[in-house]
């Protein structure tokens, strides 16, 4: 009988081990949050830095120890996917943020994003007259394949509405005397189009230029509802949040 009690001693504490072992593995695939960070100018601001080869302490400054003026950046320029990586999403790169309620898990924020992204802009007298993107949303990649295929039917429907765009409806005016001409944070208004359906927004976002190379980081609140969009929920999501996320990190180059 005490062999016996020893062996199932042994039993229990192994099976309890592999309880803590599975709750833990649990844990870390499924309850951590592993969206990427949203964009910034500052991460941005270095790749133009290392495609220029430099170490970022160029600001634009002529020789004379002036700012250079913004009329430096006029001129028609177009998307770059070269610089940059999409894996480390260093690179140019378009997409959502949204929170959803995942069942047994809880709250969680679902990223998509995608590289295939193009367009132009257009600066005229230190102002951005025209600005045309689209983005192609049949791409769009999350942690999550099964996310990312639901919403070939559901959600965005990709499959009827493969792509998103804006359109510049307001010229944004850059500063006339600015402390740095390659780096300025302002508003853009304009037409966004997504699952086929027009809005005005306006976003919020910081520009910084060097070398014949932009970087544009925004983002913009969107409503889901507003551009007819059912959110995807079934077994495993329970809920997805109405306000969500259009965010970017555009590389251009003077054409």
């Amino acid at each position: 009988m005490a062999s016996q009690r020893r062996k199932l001693g042994v039993i229990g504490a192994v099976v309890a081990v592999l309880v803590l072992v599975v709750g833990f593995a649990g844990w870390w695939f499924l309850l951590r949050d592993d969206a990427p960070e949203e964009a910034s100018i500052d991460a941005a601001g270095e790749t133009l830095d290392e495609a220029a080869g430099g170490d970022g302490a160029d600001t634009g400054a002529d020789e004379g120890g002036g700012a250079a003026p913004a009329a430096a950046v006029d001129g028609e320029w177009s998307v770059d996917a070269t610089l940059g990586s999409f894996d480390d999403f260093s690179g140019t790169w378009a997409g959502y943020r949204v929170e959803e309620e995942l069942a047994n898990i809880g709250a969680s924020t679902a990223v998509g994003r995608t590289p295939d992204v193009s367009g132009t802009m257009t600066v005229e007298s230190g102002e951005v007259t025209a600005v045309d993107v689209e983005v192609d949303v049949t791409t769009l990649q999350s942690d999550n394949g099964q996310r990312d295929g639901q919403l070939a039917a559901r959600g965005l429907e990709y499959e009827r509405f493969p792509t998103a765009t804006f359109t510049l409806t307001s010229p944004m005016a850059l500063p006339e005397d600015p402390d740095d001409a390659w780096s300025v944070s302002t508003r853009a208004t304009g037409d966004l189009t997504i699952h086929g359906v027009t809005r005005e927004v306006t976003i919020d976002l910081d520009a910084e230029v060097t070398d014949g190379s932009a970087a544009v980081v925004g983002q913009a609140p969107v409503k889901l509802t507003d551009f007819d969009i059912e959110a995807p929920t079934g077994f495993r999501v329970l809920s997805i949040e109405d306000d969500a996320t259009f965010e970017f990190q555009i590389f251009f180059t003077r054409s």
